[in-house]
């Protein structure tokens, strides 16, 4: 019976692989549900200074990782520890179950009080915005029914109960449909690979935007071609379209008009609206600033230079910064 109450190695492995892959899971979920509350009730004043959508999206993506891998071995390890239980319920009153249950129950009031002090602090402080209550919210109720069903499971229960198998399929249920939700968000695996090849090619046009001008200030004309800026002294090379290799289109359509063209795959415009259409304010960085926005297919980026603007007072041309 000592022997019993002490857990075997077995047991320890367990019970921790247990824990491990609930505290994982736990996080996962908080930080995926915290990143949606982040695209469907944006606050205009964390986004002052900066602003991406890789700030949005790789959380969410690394949260749907974690929980698309963590959580079904959670389950898994619960199950047999739990068939473990209905052959020897005395194992239900090992150490190592004892203390790693308590510790939870402890992090789980731990963080339902610290969360209720921040709640408070930022009502006292006026920021309760609906992004902030509803991220309270989300860590209330996940901190609550996990503290809520490990208090009842560490109860010694004298008849077998179908309630862990309960929790488990309404847990399973969620975390899918939160997962699934993540896939309509953010779009599939090939949507993000053809959102990122977009991304590209606007920094390859900008790119070539600030070259096409400095050209045209150092010389006094735009070039005719983009071949033409290539420099053997800089190094720098005209960039092609990352994904097919093609160059890009470039025009000259009088002395101080160009314009640039690529072939995209995604539409930056529909993000623009799936983001809720936040106002960005003044100076801020925005990825896809309005003079970049895109559709899909051929889209032409047509530029005028203002020779006040890119030019000294007294004529002498400088080169343009990027």
């Amino acid at each position: 019976m000592d022997n019993i109450k002490k857990g075997t190695p077995r047991d320890v492995f367990l019970h921790l692989l247990a824990v491990l892959t609930l505290y994982v899971s736990v996080v996962a979920f908080i930080t995926l549900w915290w990143q949606y509350i982040n695209v469907l009730f944006p606050d205009i004043l964390k986004y002052q200074d900066y602003y991406s959508y890789s700030g949005i999206y790789d959380p969410i993506r690394w949260a749907m990782a974690a929980l698309i891998i963590v959580f079904p071995i959670h389950i898994l390890i619960s199950w047999l520890i739990g068939r473990e239980f209905k052959a020897e319920p005395e194992k239900r009153e090992i150490r190592v179950r004892k203390w790693l249950w308590y510790i939870t129950l402890f992090a789980s009031a731990a963080t339902i009080i610290i969360d209720l002090i921040t709640l408070v602090y930022n009502f006292l402080k006026g920021e309760l915005t609906t992004q902030f209550f509803l991220k309270t919210i989300v860590i209330l109720i996940i901190a609550g029914a996990v503290f809520g069903y490990y208090l009842w499971d560490l109860k010694k229960r004298a008849k077998q109960s179908n309630k862990p198998k309960l929790f488990a399929w309404i847990a399973s249920a969620v975390v899918l449909a939160s997962i699934i939700y993540g896939f309509l968000l953010i779009g599939t695996p090939a949507t993000q690979r053809a959102r990122r090849f977009d991304e590209q090619r606007v920094n390859n046009l900008s790119v070539l935007q600030s070259e096409v001008i400095n050209y045209w200030q150092q010389k006094g004309e735009l070039p005719k071609s983009l071949d033409v800026l290539k420099n053997q002294i800089s190094g720098f090379i005209p960039p092609v379209d990352p994904e097919t290799g093609q160059p890009y289109e470039y025009l000259a359509t009088d002395p101080l008009s160009f314009k640039l063209c690529a072939e995209f795959k995604t539409s930056s415009i529909a993000t623009d609206n799936m983001m809720r259409s936040v106002p960005m304010p003044v100076g801020a960085y925005y990825p896809y600033q309005q003079n970049w926005n895109h559709g899909m297919g051929r889209v032409c980026f047509e530029r005028t230079i203002d020779p006040q603007l890119y030019k000294r007072s007294d004529g002498i041309p400088v080169p343009l910064k990027y």
